[in-house]
């Protein structure tokens, strides 16, 4: 018997990428239920306006940042209540493959205790979504540090720590294990980590799945990404009380090196914000 799937997203702003989702997702699922979880941000409404098969869930921002989150627990209880069997997560820069849906209510079937995750491409800057969504198919380069394995495969036993937000799918039954995110986490970074390592912990297997492509549209980024410092001092210092580890090292690391924070073995000292203050995490 065919799945009930429900696609959820999140968003702030990004309207024009959630313009074009929006468009390949009609042409490579129709009629797929989609909520979307709009993060203090009611223009939403009339970007998605008299588009069936679409829900509109609004969220107040939280006075730390965006409550990823909670917005994505928010959208896939919705997804449950609606009777899913099976929920795709796709961030709003992403817009979906012509298989991704399928190939995850395949892998679904195969492994249905197991938290789904497929590759995605990072499209560069000037490169358009093509208007055939099966051109999509001549733009796939997934990114590199993620498994990508052929159309129609499955690769089992993935790492806990590889796991990520823009693309995955989960049963019911298998989110309920795991108990969603944890709403500690406002802002951006950790909150996936944290969901990976949570399902290691609860044996909850990490597959990824082949032909499950989804495309990241381009948008301008720091490296690191300064902009959300705070955010990512406050988020690795939740995830260090909750696992005993940093997470995000690579970027931590780099903050370091630039004198913006001092880490010390259980704490991060922020030395240098946008605004100039001294606080600790």
């Amino acid at each position: 018997m065919a799945e009930h799937i429900v696609i959820v997203t999140v968003v702030h702003g990004r309207h024009a990428h959630l313009r074009e989702q929006r468009r390949i997702l009609r042409d490579v699922s129709p009629g797929t239920p989609h909520i979307i979880v709009a993060m203090d941000d009611h223009a939403i409404d009339d970007v998605v306006a008299g588009q069936p098969s679409v829900t509109v869930i609004h969220v107040e921002r939280d006075p730390r940042g965006l409550p990823l989150a909670r917005a994505r627990n928010i959208g896939v209880r919705a997804a449950l209540r609606s009777g899913a069997d099976l929920v795709v997560l796709l961030d709003v820069d992403c817009v979906p493959g012509p298989r991704l849906v399928s190939s995850y209510e395949i892998a679904a079937e195969r492994v249905p205790q197991a938290l789904l995750c497929g590759p995605v491409t990072y499209l560069d800057e000037g490169v358009r979504v093509p208007d055939d969504a099966r051109r999509l198919d001549d733009l796939t380069d997934p990114h590199p540090a993620r498994p990508a394995p052929p159309p129609g495969t499955i690769q089992r036993d993935g790492s806990h720590e590889l796991f990520w937000s823009l693309s995955f799918a989960v049963k019911a039954s298998t989110w309920d294990l795991l108990g969603g995110f944890a709403e500690e986490y406002v802002g951006y970074g950790a909150e996936d980590t944290d969901l990976g390592r949570v399902a290691r912990e609860r044996g909850v297997e990490l597959v990824w799945v082949g032909g499950a492509h989804a495309y990241h549209q381009h948008h301008p980024v720091s490296r690191p990404p300064v902009e959300h410092l705070v955010d990512i001092v406050r988020n690795a210092s939740i995830y260090w009380r909750r696992w005993h580890e940093w997470p995000m090292s690579g970027w931590l690391d780099e903050f370091e090196r630039q004198g913006r924070i001092i880490r010390r073995p259980s704490e991060i000292v922020l030395v240098a914000t946008a605004e100039g203050h001294e606080t600790r995490a």
